[in-house]
C-alpha cells in the first residue's frame, strides 16, 4: 500500500541531517589539527630557547677555562721574568768583577813593560851582568805574554756576557709585552663577566619588584632588596610571623624561577644580611644584637631553602647595629636600621 504524501515528506529530512553531522565532524577535525600544529610550534620554540641557554652556558664555561689558562700563563711569565732579572743582576755583578780584574791585569802589564824597558836600557850600561839581566828579561816577557793571553780570554768572556745581557734584555722586553697583552685580555674578560653579572642582577631585582610590588616595608636600595624587620619578625625575636612566612614563601617562588633561567656559567649566590638598631637588646636568648641579626638571617635562609631555593646558592651574615642606614637617635632611624637585606652577588 503506498504511503501518504505527507509521510514521504518527513522521511526526506534524513539526508540533510547527515550532511550537517558530516560538516560538524570536519570542523572538529580542523580544530584538532590547528591545536596539534600550535602545540608542535610551541614545543619547537621552547626547544630553541633551551638550546640557546645551553650554548650560553657552554660559552661561559669556555670563557672561565680560558681565564684560568691566562692566569696560569701570566703567573708563569711573572716567575720567568723575576728569574731573568735575578740572572741579569748576577751577570752584571760578575761583569763588574771581571772588569776590575782586567783593570788590575792591565796595570800589572804596564808595570812589567816598564820594568822590561828599564832592564833593556840597563843592558848597555852593565855588560858584566848581561846574562842575569837577559834571564830576568825573558822571565818578564814570559809573564807579559801570559798576561796578554789572560787579558784576551777575559775580553772574550766580557763579550760573551754582553751578548747574554742583550739576549736577556730582549727576552725581558718580550715578556713585558706578553704580560701587558695578557693583562688587557684579562681585563676585557673580567669586564664581560661583570657586565653579565650586572645584567642578571638587574633582571633579578626587576622580577622581585614586579612580584612583591610597592608594599610598605619593602624597598630596593642600590644592589640590595630590603625588608624591614617588623614585616617579618616580632621585637627581639628571630621567629618568622605569619605575614613574614608568607612574604618569604612568595620570595622563594620567584627565586626558584630565576634560578632555573640562570646559565650554568654564572656562579651566583644570594646573601641574606641581618641588621638591628643600636639599642642594646634585652633578651635572655640573644646576648647581643650580633646574635639576633645572625639568627634572623639564618631563619630567612632556612625558610627559603625549605621552599625549594638551591642551598648552594644561599649564604647568611649578621652585622648587628654596626652598618646603620641612618645615624639619627629617633624611632624612624631605628626602624629603618632594623632590616633584612638580600644581595645578588658572585662567588
Amino acid at each position: 500500500m503506498p504511503l501518504p504524501r505527507r509521510a514521504r515528506r518527513s522521511i526526506d529530512i534524513w539526508p540533510g541531517f547527515v550532511d550537517a553531522l558530516a560538516t560538524l565532524i570536519m570542523v572538529i577535525v580542523f580544530v584538532l589539527m590547528v591545536f596539534v600544529l600550535a602545540q608542535y610550534f610551541l614545543g619547537q620554540a621552547l626547544s630553541n630557547r633551551q638550546k640557546a641557554l645551553d650554548d650560553l652556558g657552554r660559552d661561559m664555561a669556555s670563557l672561565a677555562e680560558t681565564l684560568n689558562m691566562q692566569k696560569a700563563a701570566n703567573a708563569a711569565l711573572q716567575s720567568e721574568l723575576v728569574a731573568s732579572k735575578a740572572e741579569a743582576s748576577r751577570i752584571e755583578a760578575w761583569a763588574a768583577g771581571l772588569g776590575q780584574d782586567v783593570a788590575a791585569l792591565m796595570a800589572l802589564k804596564d808595570e812589567l813593560e816598564a820594568k822590561i824597558a828599564q832592564m833593556d836600557k840597563s843592558l848597555g850600561e852593565k855588560e858584566g851582568a848581561l846574562t842575569s839581566e837577559r834571564k830576568v828579561s825573558d822571565e818578564a816577557r814570559a809573564q807579559v805574554a801570559l798576561l796578554n793571553r789572560q787579558i784576551d780570554a777575559m775580553k772574550q768572556e766580557l763579550a760573551r756576557i754582553a751578548a747574554a745581557l742583550d739576549v736577556s734584555e730582549a727576552r725581558d722586553k718580550e715578556q713585558k709585552t706578553q704580560i701587558a697583552d695578557l693583562g688587557k685580555r684579562l681585563n676585557v674578560a673580567l669586564a664581560g663577566k661583570v657586565e653579565e653579572l650586572q645584567k642578571y642582577r638587574s633582571e633579578f631585582f626587576g622580577r622581585l619588584r614586579k612580584v612583591l610590588g610597592d608594599r610598605p616595608g619593602i624597598r630596593i636600595e642600590g644592589d640590595r632588596f630590603v625588608f624591614q624587620s617588623e614585616l617579618l619578625f616580632d621585637s627581639a625575636s628571630a621567629e618568622l610571623g605569619v605575614q613574614g612566612i608568607e612574604q618569604v614563601r612568595n620570595l622563594a617562588v620567584t627565586l626558584k624561577d630565576i634560578a632555573k633561567t640562570m646559565p650554568k656559567g654564572v656562579n651566583w649566590v644570594l646573601r641574606i644580611d641581618g641588621h638591628t638598631d643600636k639599642r642594646p637588646i634585652v633578651s635572655g636568648r640573644y646576648p647581643s644584637n650580633w646574635e639576633l641579626s645572625t639568627a634572623r638571617a639564618i631563619t630567612v635562609l632556612r625558610t627559603l631553602a625549605a621552599n625549594g631555593v638551591p642551598k648552594d646558592r644561599l649564604a647568611a651574615a649578621g652585622f648587628g647595629e654596626f652598618q646603620p642606614l641612618d645615624n639619627a637617635d629617633n624611632e624612624a632611624a631605628y626602624a629603618k636600621n632594623r632590616r633584612i637585606e638580600i644581595r645578588f652577588d658572585q662567588r
